[in-house]
């Protein structure tokens, strides 16, 4: 039995849609812990009515990122993490952090990395002229929104998007991807060779082409 430490900083919801999969498949593991650099997260309520353990860690009591980082790896590793999860935590991690838990640190952004990395992705999107767009599970490294990519979804950008619905139509999909690719790491699944490329060792589609109708 694997334990997943999830890291959020509001509601969550994609932290939610892991922990019901985790439940509602019988994963081979279970959620040890959500913790939160804000103790008005909402997602915090979502886990504690299910029994899951919390905790808070207010970055702004810290001087410095590393200092920050470093407690709340003490923090994580309380719980005895196979794997972390980073779903909405809204905090650019120092690369010792990363490095600590290197090859169990995933994270899932609102682009097709690894373009439009950062922040404002949909946004960025439409004034771009993209016309698909989508999300990307990777395993995370010191550099920002890079790494092993283990899973992409793709939505059409239709020409009457505004930045809110794409943003909608991307979280449906992310809500898919994201239980998916933690489901394929605790039962061993995800192979990653020396370029870091990811492979499911059982030739699961990697990928998820959403139709028009989704939109």
């Amino acid at each position: 039995m694997k334990n997943i430490v999830i890291l959020i900083s509001g509601r969550g919801s994609n932290m939610e849609a892991i922990v019901e999969a985790c439940a509602r498949e019988r994963w081979p593991a279970k959620v040890a812990a959500v913790v939160s650099n804000k103790a008005d997260a909402g997602g915090l309520r979502f886990a504690a009515d299910r029994g899951i353990a919390t905790a808070v860690l207010d970055h702004k009591g810290f001087a410095s990122r590393e200092d920050f980082d470093a407690e709340l790896a003490k923090v994580i590793d309380g719980f005895e993490p196979d794997l972390v999860v980073l779903a909405g935590f809204m905090r650019i991690l120092t690369a010792g952090f990363v490095r600590h838990y290197e090859g169990r640190l995933l994270n899932i952004h609102p682009s097709l990395l690894p373009s439009f990395a950062g922040l404002h992705t949909h946004r960025r999107a439409i004034d771009e002229g993209c016309k698909v767009a989508g999300a990307t599970v990777h395993f995370v490294t010191p550099e920002l929104d890079h790494g092993p990519i283990v899973a992409q979804a793709v939505v059409p950008v239709l020409p009457t998007d505004t930045e809110q619905d794409l943003s909608a139509r991307v979280l449906v999909q992310e809500h898919q991807i994201y239980p998916r690719a933690v489901r394929w790491f605790v039962e061993g699944l995800l192979s990653v060779d020396a370029q870091g490329r990811v492979t499911h060792t059982g030739g699961q589609a990697q990928a998820v082409l959403a139709p028009s109708s989704d939109a």
